[in-house]
C-alpha cells in the first residue's frame, strides 16, 4: 500500500509533478488546511482522500471534516491532525490528541516544517507543504508504504 501525504496547501494551485505523483498512489492523506472545497474536489478526482480540518479551512469545510482521523492500512493505525495554535506547537499537539488511542504513526501539518520522528515507539511525519513559498523550507509531500505491517516513511522534496 502506497499513501501519499501532504498539507498545508492553502488553496494554492498544487504542483504538476504532485498531482503525477498522488495519481500513483493507493490513499491521498491530507492534514489538513486544504482551506476550500474546491482543492478536496481535485484530490478526490485524483484517488480516495482521507483528510482532516486545518485551522484556515473555511466553515463549510470545517462542518465537513472531522478534526482528526483515525484508520489502519493493512494493520498498521494512522492518526491525522491538523495543529492549532502556535505552529512551534505543532508536534506536542499532535502528540497529545493521540495520546489514548494505540497508533502506530501520527501524521500532523500546521508548522509548513518537516518532520519524521520517533517517539515511545510512535512516528511522527509532518510532510511540510508541497507549494508554500514562504514558510517552508522548500516544497514537499511525504511517502508512506506499508507491506507485510511493516513501514517506510520518505519525504520527497521538489
Amino acid at each position: 500500500m502506497k499513501i501519499a501525504v501532504i498539507s498545508d496547501t492553502h488553496s494554492l494551485p498544487l504542483p504538476q509533478k504532485l498531482t503525477k505523483a498522488l495519481s500513483e498512489v493507493d490513499l491521498i492523506v491530507h492534514a489538513g488546511d486544504i482551506c476550500d472545497g474546491g482543492t478536496l474536489q481535485v484530490l478526490k478526482k485524483i484517488k480516495e482522500v482521507k483528510a482532516v480540518q486545518g485551522n484556515m479551512c473555511d466553515e463549510t469545510l470545517k462542518k465537513r471534516l472531522p478534526l482528526k482521523e483515525y484508520f489502519e492500512c493493512e494493520g498498521v493505525r494512522i492518526g491525522v491532525y491538523h495543529g492549532h495554535g502556535p505552529a512551534k506547537d505543532a508536534l506536542t499537539n499532535a502528540q497529545e490528541q493521540f495520546k489514548d488511542v494505540s497508533v502506530d504513526i501520527v501524521v500532523f501539518g500546521h508548522s509548513h516544517q518537516t518532520l519524521k520522528k520517533e517517539i515511545g515507539g510512535v512516528i511522527y511525519f509532518n510532510p511540510g507543504s508541497p507549494n508554500d513559498v514562504i514558510k517552508a523550507q522548500f516544497p514537499s509531500y511525504g511517502l508512506i508504504e506499508i507491506h507485510d505491517a511493516k513501514i517506510k516513511i520518505k519525504l520527497i522534496r521538489f
